[in-house]
C-alpha cells in the first residue's frame, strides 16, 4: 500500500500566512509624534538652561559692580566725600550710581552706613537697586573731637560700672 497519509492540524488545512514587512502607517505616525514631543521637551529644557546661565552671569556681574562701589565707600577716608555719593561706568558698559548715608553710633569711631547702589543699563528702564547696611570702624570719619572724647569717656564709664568700680 502506497497510500499516503496527510496530516492536518487540528484547526483545519494549513493556511499560508503572508509575512508583514515593515511598519503600518499608524505605527510610523505614533513614533513620529513621540519623537517630536520629546524633541520639543528637550529643546525647551535646553533653552531654559541657557537662559538661567545668562541670568546667573548678569547677577554675578551686577554683584561685582556693587562690590566695587562698596569698596570705594570702605576705602574713602573723607566722610564729606562719601556723603556726596559717586558715579562710575562699569566694565560691562553700565552706569553705577551710589550713595552712602552715614550715622555715628554710641561707640567712638563706629559708624552705621546705609549704602545704596543703582546700576542702570544704557537705554533701559528701571535700574537694579541694591541697599545694604553695615557697621564700620573708621577713626578718620570722626569730625568733632569733643564728641569723640565724650563717647570714649562714656564707654569708659560703662565699662567701669560693669566691673563694679567707681567712676571719677
Amino acid at each position: 500500500m502506497n497510500a499516503r497519509r496527510t496530516f492536518l492540524p487540528p484547526g483545519g488545512p494549513i493556511r499560508r500566512c503572508r509575512r508583514r514587512e515593515g511598519f503600518s502607517l499608524v505605527e510610523v505616525l505614533v513614533a513620529l509624534t513621540i519623537f517630536a514631543m520629546s524633541a520639543i521637551i528637550l529643546g525647551s529644557s535646553y533653552v531654559n538652561v541657557l537662559n538661567s546661565y545668562a541670568v546667573a552671569a548678569r547677577a554675578a556681574q551686577s554683584g561685582e559692580d556693587v562690590a566695587f562701589a562698596r569698596s570705594l565707600v570702605l576705602t574713602e577716608p573723607d566722610i564729606t566725600k562719601l556723603q556726596d555719593g559717586g558715579e562710575f561706568d562699569t566694565a560691562s558698559g553700565r552706569r553705577a550710581k551710589w550713595t552712602a548715608e552715614i550715622t555715628p553710633t554710641t561707640t567712638a569711631d563706629l559708624f552705621t552706613v546705609m549704602f545704596t547702589c543703582e546700576i542702570a543699563k544704557p537705554n533701559a528702564g528701571d535700574p537694579d537697586k541694591t541697599v545694604q547696611t553695615f557697621t564700620v570702624l573708621r577713626p578718620t570719619w570722626s569730625i568733632d573731637p569733643a564728641a569723640r572724647s565724650q563717647l570714649r569717656l562714656d564707654a569708659k564709664n560703662r565699662i567701669a560700672e560693669l566691673q563694679g568700680k567707681k567712676t571719677p
